[in-house]
């Protein structure tokens, strides 16, 4: 298998899936705007999604592939079939009850991170009424994430990157159609969620039928409890719920913070977040989802040549993509703010409260994918204890970070917090495989790294002088010319970036390579 080949794959599946989410998050701004009423439905959504990439992704995902890799390659098709059919049914039993717990206890979740609420009752009232919708959305995510695993280790990559779209398209139906039809529109959102769920389930079930793993589903739970597969898979998620999403939780207390900072301020920082996931999930999830299982085979093969050079593979191509992301993210915030949001209820105001944070985020950029690389290098080899003790220090350092910044630079500061977080995840999970020799780099990292900042300079300037040429919050009356003045930006800068690489001696088939 290709990876370079597959990576774009994948990448180029995950653009579907953000260039739909970020029209989704436009059309939600132009409909909505940044209110009380969008913070209700964003803190109604943030528990759930948190939740589903808690358990039903990263956790569960990192804990389950190297399992079921092991007993793909070990063990034989009929065992691998009935682990499968085990932990299907304990991941949806548990997801199901979580979810009951989350609808009768949705008035003291929204107080506890919601309460800059309070001083709007019925925007209070409306994210306790969604919270309850969606909360079974967890469920439906758990069965995409167990169906994602599966297919991702048989290296089937496109449903799975594929399935988000769904959801937005769903989202896009409910601001375009559903929202006239309800007498609070918000509601309309809420409504899609709990569609697009149903959907990205309905999309696993025929090629996990193609491949004999669709689950088959037990009445009783402790059916699946007492698999020890599904114990050992118990034993490392449990810690690697800390280890995987450490930033997520990060951004629920951001989220209970910013309540308290104004109206708007949740959604503002949910903008930005939005422009942020786009570099990361073309990159670090799409590359945590290549290497994972490769990393594994090469631990279960007791090949650790190919897994060292594997990694430095996916640290290379980290580096060189983020780099001139986070340095075009950081020059071009408010182009892309206005851009893909200042429309309709989103006004001149709601422009600057969100790109600060879009700004303070792209501090950060290199070490959300960073981490997206390091941490699969870990999961792989089944140690989750190093991972979860640098997530529960990085948690904590998010927190001492954002008493100073909060005070200085509000919302924006609590992404700036999230951002050095990351890079601090980063940074230990580098030095903790240094220092256990999992990885030792190829020679030739200093003279890449320095032609990369060279070439980063040149795009930063090339952004930075496209950029000022334009008062982008005046041409809202010309989106057309707007959004065209952008592309060519983004398109020039690229190019120079790229050039500058190719002159220093850069080549694409040096990124070329085949899994074993």
């Amino acid at each position: 298998m290709n990876l370079l080949r597959t990576l774009a794959a994948i990448s180029s599946m995950t653009m579907v899936s953000r260039v739909t989410g970020l029209l989704r998050e436009s059309l939600f701004a132009a409909a909505f705007g940044a209110s009380y009423f969008t913070d209700a439905f964003n803190i109604a959504f943030r528990l759930p999604n948190l939740l589903r990439r808690l358990f039903a992704e990263g956790a569960f995902s990192q804990a389950f592939v190297p399992i079921l890799t092991e007993y793909k390659g070990k063990h034989g098709q009929e065992a691998t079939k009935t682990l499968v059919d085990h932990v299907a049914t304990v991941l949806i039993w548990a997801t199901l009850l979580t979810s009951l717990a989350g609808i009768l206890a949705a008035p003291v979740l929204i107080y506890l991170i919601g309460g800059g609420l309070q001083s709007e009752p019925a925007a209070f009232d409306a994210a306790v009424f969604m919270t309850r919708l969606m909360f079974p959305y967890i469920a439906c995510m758990a069965f995409v994430a167990l169906a994602s695993g599966i297919l991702n280790t048989w290296r089937q990559f496109k449903i799975p990157a594929f399935t988000p779209v769904l959801l937005n398209l769903s989202f896009i139906f409910a601001a375009v159609v559903m929202a006239d039809y309800f007498e609070q529109p918000i509601y309309a959102m809420a409504v899609g969620v709990c569609i697009g769920g149903l959907l990205q389930v309905a999309i696993q079930v025929p090629p996990l039928l193609k491949l004999g793993m669709l689950p088959r589903l037990s009445l009783n739970p402790l059916t699946g409890l007492r698999d020890a597969g599904v114990h050992r898979m118990l034993g490392k998620m449990g810690p690697a719920v800390f280890a995987v999403a450490a930033a997520q939780i990060s951004l629920l207390i951001n989220t209970t913070i910013a309540g308290w900072q104004g109206p708007g301020a949740v959604s503002a920082l949910q903008y930005a977040d939005r422009l942020m996931e786009l570099p990361t999930a073309l990159l670090g999830v799409a590359l945590g989802t290549i290497l994972l299982p490769g990393l594994a085979k090469a631990n279960t093969d007791g090949d650790t040549q190919e897994y060292a050079s594997l990694l430095d593979w996916g640290l290379r191509l980290t580096f060189l993509l983020a780099i001139p992301a986070a340095v075009g993210m950081a020059t071009l915030a408010e182009p892309m703010i206005t851009t893909l949001f200042h429309y309709g209820a989103f006004d001149d105001a709601d422009v600057r409260k969100a790109s600060l944070p879009l700004m303070a985020y792209a501090a950060g950029l290199l070490g959300f994918i960073l981490v997206k690389t390091l941490a699969p290098a870990f999961f792989a080899r089944q140690e989750v204890r190093t991972p979860v003790k640098i997530a529960v220090g990085v948690l904590v350092a998010t927190q001492l970070m954002n008493i100073g910044f909060v005070p200085l630079l509000g919302v924006a500061g609590l992404a700036l917090s999230i951002g050095i977080g990351a890079c601090i995840n980063a940074a230990l999970l580098y030095t903790g495989l240094r220092r256990r020799r999992i990885y030792v780099p190829q020679p030739g990292w200093g003279t890449f790294l320095a032609r990369l900042l060279v070439a980063a300079g040149v795009l930063g300037a090339v952004c930075w002088f496209g950029q000022a040429q334009f008062d982008w919050i005046a041409m809202r009356a010309t989106p057309l010319l707007r959004a065209g003045a952008l592309a060519g930006i983004i398109a020039a800068a690229g190019a120079a970036y790229f050039a500058v690489l190719l002159t220093l001696g850069f080549r694409p088939g040096d990124f070329k390579r085949r899994a074993k």
